[in-house]
């Protein structure tokens, strides 16, 4: 009993326990919630202050924003308001001005139709003064125009030909004589030496008994050399000489140098001979060399590859319409070098264009092509000037590459037509003459024709009634042209054309 009542009162205080235990939790749970909304409750406060200071100053903000805009208006309007008044202004004044405007236009179209009145009052009377006209002149008005522009285009076609010829007279002579004062004193101040030589060269004997050892047995010893140096060995009954004859002056000398030897050894035979030719061969070689040296070592020309020295001393051998190449490349060299001087140009440039014009030459023997050609490639070839290689190429042209080839061309003509620079023979002379008459002579209105000073004249006679006076002026223009274009020459030729009327009567 005691033990269920002990029980009971245990079970009792536990349940108390837990009711009071209940409670004072639910009480503290209840003080934690209401400190947590105060805390809430200050915070949405500070908030709602906050907000309404953002309010404020947003108004505040907004006020001053709408006073600006406000501002910003009425100055807006104001500049409207005068551009407005300016352009009503200037509306105004347009308004005026196309009242103006069209107030002269008006004034104008009056003065238009009354011009135009005038000009039909005129037309009339003129109308009526060609009807005059023609019935006096008896001529319609095509006729009376034909014969006014025929007067007219006379008069004017004689006023125009004079003019020309005056002037080109007058520049012609001018031009002319400075050209002759620079080229003269150039060909004053070049006195080169000069030689003429042929196809053939003449080698000295010492008896008339060495012709026939030459000839050798069955001609054997004339045939090898021959052969060997490609020259033919004319034994004729020239006393103590033979001629070697051929087209290559290198091989003729290469001849003559061996035949020299083996007349001076004595022993004449095939095997001494084709030793000689070789031994001939290297003594022109080094006389070659020595050549190019001492002409380039005269012409003062330095830097030179050695193999074009070899290339110049060739010149050496070659000739021209009997004129030594190498001495004529000199001279030419000398020459364009005084012109250059006397046109304020550079004389050392202006001498190498000279002296290489014609190196094409020293092997247009054996090489297909001009000499211009072949020189133009050899001084490509040579790293030399664009300028020297041109006057080797245009030499020959009527349109030079530049001021030196034009040099060059001058220098060449003066060297090639300098007296007894070149030698023609006979049989050339005469066709040279007989090609120039035919060429001079081949115009219509021509009625004779005469070469005359050796080929450096032509003298044209033209028929009167058919050739005036700028005709004639105008045919030995065309004359000079063809003769330019046909012909080969030295130098220049001067066309003389005479026209002259004779008139004869007799008085009885």
């Amino acid at each position: 009993m005691n033990t269920v009542i002990w029980v009971a009162l245990i079970g009792l205080g536990a349940a108390i326990g837990i009711a009071l235990g209940y409670v004072a939790r639910k009480k503290i749970a209840r003080s934690n919630i209401n400190s947590i909304e105060a805390k809430a409750e200050r915070m949405l406060q500070e908030t709602k202050n906050k907000c309404q200071e953002f309010v404020l100053q947003a108004k505040e903000k907004s006020s001053q924003i709408t006073d600006e805009a406000k501002k910003e208006e009425r100055k807006i309007r104001q500049d409207l308001l005068n551009t407005q008044v300016r352009l009503e202004k200037r509306e105004s004044m347009f308004d005026q001005k196309l009242l103006e405007l069209q107030e002269k236009q008006q004034k104008l179209q009056d003065k238009v139709d009354h011009v135009n009145k005038i000009k039909g009052d005129i037309e009339q009377l003129r109308e009526q003064e060609m009807v005059k006209l023609q019935n006096i002149s008896g001529l319609n008005q095509e006729q009376a125009k034909n014969i006014l522009l025929e007067k007219v285009e006379r008069e004017a076609h004689e006023d125009l030909y004079g003019r020309v010829m005056k002037l080109e007279k007058e520049s012609s002579e001018h031009f002319e004589d400075k050209a002759r004062d620079i080229i003269v004193n150039a060909i004053q101040r070049c006195a080169s030496s000069h030689a003429a030589e042929t196809t053939s060269t003449s080698v000295s004997l010492p008896s008339e008994e060495m012709k026939g050892r030459i000839i050798g047995k069955e001609g054997r010893n004339i045939k090898a050399i021959e052969k060997l140096t490609g020259c033919e060995l004319i034994v004729d009954d020239t006393p103590e000489a033979i001629t070697v004859s051929g087209f290559s002056p290198i091989r003729r000398q290469i001849a003559k140098l061996a035949l020299e030897k083996l007349m001076e050894d004595g022993r004449i035979q095939p095997a001494r001979i084709e030793e000689f030719v070789d031994k001939a061969k290297q003594d022109l070689a080094l006389d070659i060399k020595k050549a190019g040296e001492e002409s380039l070592y005269k012409m003062g020309i330095t830097g030179i590859d050695p193999k074009l020295v070899g290339i110049v001393g060739r010149l050496k051998y070659r000739t021209s319409f009997g004129q030594n190449i190498l001495n004529h490349s000199m001279e030419v060299g000398y020459l364009s070098a005084l012109i250059a001087s006397e046109l304020g140009l550079d004389p050392a440039k202006a001498k190498k264009c000279g002296f290489f014009h014609d190196i094409g030459k020293s092997i247009d023997q054996e090489t297909q092509g001009s000499h211009p050609e072949i020189g133009y490639t050899i001084m490509k070839k040579f790293n030399m000037d664009e300028d020297i290689a041109q006057a080797a190429m245009t030499h020959h042209l009527d349109k030079a590459f530049n001021i030196y080839a034009t040099i060059v061309k001058a220098a060449d003509a003066i060297s090639g037509a300098r007296v007894g620079a070149r030698k023609d023979t006979y049989e050339q002379f005469v066709a040279r003459l007989e090609e120039l008459e035919k060429a001079a002579g081949g115009f219509p209105g021509i009625e004779k024709v005469y070469a005359i000073q050796a080929g450096r004249e032509v003298r044209v006679f033209v028929k009167p009634s058919e050739i005036d006076d700028y005709a004639a002026y105008q045919l030995a223009k065309d004359i000079a042209r063809k003769i330019e274009q046909e012909l080969q020459y030295p130098g220049e030729i001067k066309i003389t054309l005479i026209r002259e009327t004779r008139v004869i009567e007799y008085a009885k």
